[in-house]
This record gives C-alpha cells, sequence and structure tokens, in this order.
C-alpha cells in the first residue's frame, strides 16, 4: 500500500556530521537555488522546491550562522536546505554572492525594492554573470506602487486585496486568518509558482526572467471567484453567505468536551444523510434564509450532546461532510493521515510531507538544514573561500 512519502535519512560521516554532498532526485533535480534568508514566504517558497528535488542554498547573515554552529536548523521551513553565512555589505561578499549566482538557476530575494540595487546583487547584475537565472523577488506590496517602498504585513496585504473584509462571522469585526493567505499562499506559493513558471520558459528562450511576486498580487487572486459574486450582489456581507459561517450546514458546532465538529452538509443528499445520523427529525426548511438561527439553534444543542470521538464514530465511513476539528498536535494521528503518510518527522519535529505528491517520483531528501562547508561545487574555490572565512565575510 502506498503510504506517502518516507523520509530518507541523510548519510553521516563517522564522525556523526552530515555530509556536504548528497544527490538530489524529483523533477527538479539539477536545480539550483539561492535563498536570500527572510521571513516566511521566501523560505516557504524554498521548501515547495527544495521539497521536490531542486539544491537549495541558504544565504544567511554571518553571524546568524556562527550563532547556530553545526546544529541542524529546527525550522520547518528549511528542511532539505545547505546554508552558509555571507557578508553582503562587503564587496568581497558580493562578488561570493556573484559567483554562486553564476552557478545557480534561481535566485529567491526578499528585500524592500531597491535594497537589492544597492548591494549590487539586484538582477542586473546577476544576469550580467548568468543570463539564464531566474530572479524571484518576493514582496508584499510589490517592486512599484505608492505602498512599494513602505513596510506591512500579512494583514495589510490582504486589508487592500479586499479578502480581509470578507473573513468574519456576521456582526463582528474582520478577522484575519493568521498569515496564511497573505504570506504563504498568496506570497511563498505563488513565488515557487512563479519559478515553475519561469524555468519552463527558459527551455524554449534560453534566457532567465524577473519575476515581481507581490502578496497583495497573490491574495486577490486565491478569492478571484468572488469578485463577481461581490460586485453583482450575489455574495452578501461578512458571514451571512453559505460558506463563510452563515448557512447552519457549512459550520462548526461544540461537542459535550468543549472540542467542536466542522459541518460542510452543503449539498441536499449530504444534509439528509447528516441529519439521518443525528437523528434529527422535523427540522425548518434549511433553504429559507430565514429558517438558518433556528436551525443553527438545533444542530448546536445536538453536538453538545455527544462528545467529539462519539460523534467521530457515529459520522465514520459516511458521505455527510461532517469531520472532527483536530488540534495540530492530533493530525498526525488521524488514521486518513497515517495512512497516506500526511506526516511525517524531521529532525524531531512532526511536521507536513511534501505536497503535491508526483505518484512514482523518488522520495525527497527532508534532512533538517545543514551548513554547507564546501561551496566549490557552486563555483566558489576552496582557496577563495577560506580566505573569506578568514576575514569573517563567510561563515
Amino acid at each position: 500500500m502506498f503510504t506517502g512519502c518516507p523520509v530518507r535519512v541523510r548519510e553521516r560521516t563517522p564522525e556523526g556530521t552530515p555530509m556536504d554532498h548528497v544527490s538530489r532526485k524529483g523533477p527538479l533535480a539539477g536545480i539550483r537555488v539561492l535563498e536570500l534568508a527572510g521571513l516566511a514566504p521566501g523560505p516557504f517558497a524554498g521548501m515547495m522546491l527544495a521539497d521536490h528535488g531542486a539544491e537549495v542554498l541558504r544565504v544567511d547573515r554571518v553571524s546568524a550562522v556562527a550563532a547556530a554552529g553545526d546544529r541542524p536548523r529546527s525550522d520547518v521551513m528549511d528542511r532539505g536546505k545547505r546554508t552558509v553565512g555571507l557578508d553582503l555589505k562587503s564587496p568581497e561578499g558580493v562578488t561570493a554572492f556573484k559567483s554562486l549566482a553564476a552557478s545557480a538557476d534561481v535566485v529567491i530575494e526578499v528585500f524592500r525594492p531597491g535594497v537589492a540595487e544597492r548591494l549590487g546583487i539586484g538582477p542586473a547584475d546577476l544576469h550580467a554573470v548568468n543570463p539564464r537565472l531566474i530572479y524571484g523577488r518576493m514582496t508584499g506590496w510589490g517592486q512599484d506602487g505608492p505602498l512599494a517602498p513602505t513596510a506591512g504585513h500579512d494583514i495589510d496585504y490582504i486589508a487592500i486585496s479586499g479578502i480581509l473584509s470578507m473573513l468574519g462571522r456576521e456582526g463582528g469585526k474582520p478577522t484575519p486568518p493568521i498569515n496564511i493567505l497573505g504570506d504563504f499562499a498568496g506570497g511563498g506559493l505563488m513565488l515557487a509558482y512563479g519559478v515553475l513558471l519561469a524555468l519552463l520558459e527558459r527551455e524554449r528562450t534560453g534566457r532567465g526572467r524577473v519575476i515581481d511576486a507581490a502578496m497583495v498580487d497573490g491574495a486577490a487572486t486565491l478569492f478571484a471567484m468572488f469578485y463577481h459574486g461581490v460586485q453583482s450582489g450575489f455574495w452578501g456581507p461578512r458571514g451571512t453567505n453559505l460558506l463563510d459561517t452563515g448557512a447552519p450546514m457549512y459550520d462548526t458546532y461544540e461537542t459535550a468536551d468543549g472540542k467542536f465538529m466542522a459541518v460542510g452538509a452543503l449539498e441536499p443528499q449530504f444534509w439528509n444523510e447528516m441529519i439521518s445520523l443525528m437523528g434529527l427529525s422535523d427540522l425548518p426548511d434549511r433553504n429559507d434564509r430565514a429558517n438558518w438561527p433556528a436551525l443553527r439553534e438545533r444542530l448546536a444543542e445536538a453536538f453538545r450532546s455527544r462528545t467529539r470521538a462519539e460523534w467521530e464514530a457515529v459520522f465514520d465511513g459516511s458521505d455527510a461532510c461532517v469531520s472532527p476539528v483536530l488540534e495540530m498536535s492530533e493530525a498526525g494521528d488521524h488514521p486518513h493521515n497515517k495512512a497516506r503518510g500526511a506526516f511525517v518527522e524531521v529532525g524531531g519535529v512532526r511536521q507536513p510531507a511534501p505536497a503535491p505528491r508526483l505518484l512514482g517520483a523518488p522520495e525527497q531528501d527532508l534532512s533538517p538544514a545543514t551548513r554547507l562547508a564546501d561551496l566549490s561545487s557552486w563555483g566558489l574555490p576552496e582557496e577563495t573561500a577560506a580566505g573569506l572565512r578568514a576575514s569573517g565575510v563567510l561563515a
């Protein structure tokens, strides 16, 4: 039985330290990525590429790498990568970075617009040494526009895209969904997608491309299906619609033990199976929105009568579209997730397995990131690297 993506343990030397050179497999094998260290979306894009075979070298601050020593990085988004520290404020560090870029296929850059150019590692600088390089720029606001030079966070990007106004319950204030929509879905994932598009295009043109991945753009794109509904009046105010907790057949309900069940019984056949399994009858017509408050109360009362585990047993194997709301600490133990190998353990940390799955593709190296000691395969001779280490430019 196929049980997901197993974890290959990295080969180790007799001293127990990770080996620097491990062959990569998968659809992106042979693709080299330089990832400039940053927060959330950049590392996530790098992880998505590394998960499918790309060789990702994370370029961090010298102080950060020196402080970490030889300890593997436990951050999930750094899995399968290697790290080096490089002082990009020094001419020697910039020259070294250009040498690395000459051997790379992709650079992931996460600075505010103009910063990379001031450092001397902007797109024009790197294309001068490698015309085939794909230069992925990850920002919140994008490379231009009046907000481009200003600071921001996920909540700001989804705010001006119109998305935040849609999230939350009726009568309540807009509720940000952590930082998933801007940073990760609209940012890192869109950048990884852009890299793949550019790699495909390069097969035809032989030239690299600059990717302007803005979280405000990507987040808006995720909600493409809703814009017509809002403008036509089909989609109403926050928290009053079919999919935003407005409808009793698409909501969460508390159980007797203070846990929750998720209900997605939208279609009539699923709804009928749910209320049958719950033993409910004489319910008001769900097609009349005036009945939704009464329906919600009936469902809430019923769900409070049993524990979550009891309801799981009731709905197990049914088409009622009712599922337990699991804590993140519980998700890896759910029978379905276990059967698919949906979670793996890397460096003592349980985490999602690579997705999406390419059936038949070789398993990937998911070891925690460690320092890369030998940069000669990246075009930086060992004697040059030794001099940079001695001067504190390279860690």
